[in-house]
Formats: structure tokens, sequence, C-alpha cells
């Protein structure tokens, strides 16, 4: 069983494309947006497993009122369903196209069904993260758990963690806010640090703004994995849509997280990179030199001087060294000055 950080190991910060409900209940469409997320650069794509009548009730209220044919959320939940067939159709395509495949599972049937595929890790949804049962489900596989915050108190969060502690399961902690979408003053990329410190583990993003902004920044911040919501357009149908990157947005979100993989895993040594800019610096440095024909015997004064490219001779720094000084001989305007240039001084230097 892999651990937690071995996925971290090859590519310290993981990108997961979040399909969740974008399918609208569509296997085809479920298969295609695995295709998509791959071809996009995703590291891992994540889904929600929902079994209406082991999650809900027919009672359950509508968060946002969007379906014109499902009648009640317990409808939509039913319409969402695939078996456990089709759960395994949709890990096994992910992983030939090289993606970590997981999921929420939103019962302890939909975990049982997980656990026979053998996901890697199990995410706990934002609104489960109080549901001590189904966490202790999770727990009871060794698996590493991903827990999102969006919805619980500091209270609750420390409850929870709490129980994977005593379970010794491995933990992420996810800072999400659920709003859809999410405004930047609410992303709160303040608590990756906080959570960090506070549980000893790895955080990550889950990012409901539908911009790379965040995912930029959380990588730049150390985030261990970045979760988006994805669809083929903003114009879909679906709840989450509006909270969602498209592919092409996909698509520069993996290729900023890998550039500034790099740019970490780089750093810069300056007296070694100015060194390496030798050439370049005497092309683009410059050189004290004679403003106009200068004849010998010439004391010089500041407006007889000028700083022009290229480098390599007395730098303008010391401008204030020539200044008095007595031309031996004449020089030609743009002339760069030498110290040969100068009759020497009572003490035996140039003056």
């Amino acid at each position: 069983m892999a651990s937690l950080q071995s996925f971290f190991t090859e590519k310290k910060c993981l990108v997961a494309a979040e399909i969740a409900q974008a399918h609208d209940g569509s296997l085809g469409t479920a298969h295609a947006l695995i295709d998509a997320a791959a071809d996009a650069g995703a590291d891992a794509v994540k889904f929600q497993t929902h079994i209406a009548e082991e999650e809900s009730t027919p009672q359950e209220p509508w968060r946002v009122q969007f379906s014109r044919q499902d009648a009640t959320r317990y409808d939509y939940w039913k319409r969402m369903e695939f078996t456990k067939e089709q759960w395994k159709g949709l890990k096994e395509h992910a992983e030939q196209r090289g993606l970590i495949f997981f999921s929420s599972p939103f019962s302890p049937l939909a975990v049982d069904w997980l656990e026979e595929l053998d996901v890697p890790f199990w995410k706990v949804a934002s609104g489960e993260i109080a549901n001590k049962p189904l966490i202790d489900r999770m727990t009871r596989t060794g698996k590493p758990i991903l827990v999102s915050t969006g919805l619980c108190t500091l209270e609750e969060l420390d409850a929870c963690v709490g129980w994977l502690q005593a379970a010794g399961s491995e933990y992420l902690v996810f800072q999400c806010t659920s709003e859809y979408p999410c405004p930047p003053e609410k992303v709160g990329l303040n608590l990756l640090p906080f959570y960090r410190d506070r549980y000893g583990c790895p955080v990550g993003l889950s990012d409901h703004s539908g911009e790379i902004y965040p995912g930029l920044a959380a990588a730049l911040m150390g985030a261990s994995m970045i979760e988006v919501h994805v669809t083929f357009s903003k114009q879909a149908f679906g709840p989450d849509v509006p909270a969602s990157l498209t592919m092409e947005q996909l698509k520069l979100l993996t290729d900023g997280v890998s550039f500034m993989e790099k740019m970490l895993a780089h750093p810069i040594d300056k007296e070694a990179a100015a060194y390496r800019y030798r050439d370049m610096r005497a092309i683009f440095y410059r050189s004290l030199v004679a403003r106009e024909d200068l004849p010998a015997g010439t004391v010089l004064q500041e407006g007889m001087i000028a700083a022009k490219k290229p480098g390599g001779g007395i730098p303008p720094s010391r401008l204030g060294d020539l200044i008095g000084k007595t031309l031996r001989h004449g020089v030609a305007a743009n002339h760069p000055f030498r110290e040969s240039d100068f009759e020497a001084d009572e003490g035996g230097s140039a003056r």
C-alpha cells in the first residue's frame, strides 16, 4: 500500500481534476472528461461516488434549484449514480491514461465499492467531516485520507484530525471555501501554512474560484495537491460549472505548476550567475570615456567625461577618481580612459 508521501516524490504538487457531477449522469461524458483531463496534463481525476438511497432522502433540500429534469435533490443523486462495474471501467480508463483515480464516497457502501477497486486514498468531502462512522470506515482500510474543510469549524476539524491520528492514518488537509464560484478575498491561502503547522501534515487547496490563479499561488506556497473542478465549457449544464476550469484553463494551470516546480527546484547562486554573464556584462556595462577630443595636459573635469558602452574599462563608479587627473597625452572623443593616460602624482600613481 503506497504512502501518501510517495505520491509527492516525483511531482511535489499534484493537480487533480475534480470531475464530480460534470458528467451529468452520462457514462460516456465521464470517460470523455478523463481523456480531456489527461490531455490537459492533470495528475489525477477525482469523482464523487453517490448512491442515492444510501446517503439521502427525498426530503433533502436543494442547495441551488438548478435542474429542470429532477424533481428533487434525491432524484438528481439517483441520476448521478454509476454501477460498480461502471466505476471499475472509469478507474481502468484513468489508469490507462496515466492518471491517479480517486473519489469522495458519500456512504459506507460507496467506500466498499471503491475499496474493491483499490483506490489509493480517500477524500472526505466538506459535508462529511463530522460523519465519524463514514470516516472510521475509511480509516479501517489503512489508506491515506484527504480532508476537505469548506463547511467545518476549527473544532470539527480538530476532532476529525484527532480520529485520523488515533487510527494511525496518513492525512492531508485541504483549504477549501464552499462558495461557487469563490471570490478571491475568500480563497484563504493564509490557511495553508496554518494547517501545516497545526496538524503537522501536507496541505492542499481545493479551489472553487473557476480561475487558475489560486492554484498557481498555492503551488508557490508549497501545497502538495491542488484540486479544481473541470468542465468542457463555461456554458455547460451543472451546479459546479461556475466554479470550474475549462480544459484550456486546466492546461494553463498544469503548465504553470510544472514551471513553478522547476523554479523552486533550482535555486540560483548569484555569484555564479554573474560569472556566467561575463561576456554580456562587457556589452551592457559602461566605461568612462572622453566626451570630446582632449589635448595633453588637460586637467579632467566632470563635463569632459561620459559613461558609455561597452564595459571593460574604468567603471562609472570611479568617476570621482578621474576628476582632477592630468592627461599625459591627447585623447580622441570616445577614448576609453586607462590608468596609463594620466600623469603620475608625487607618490608615483597616475594623477
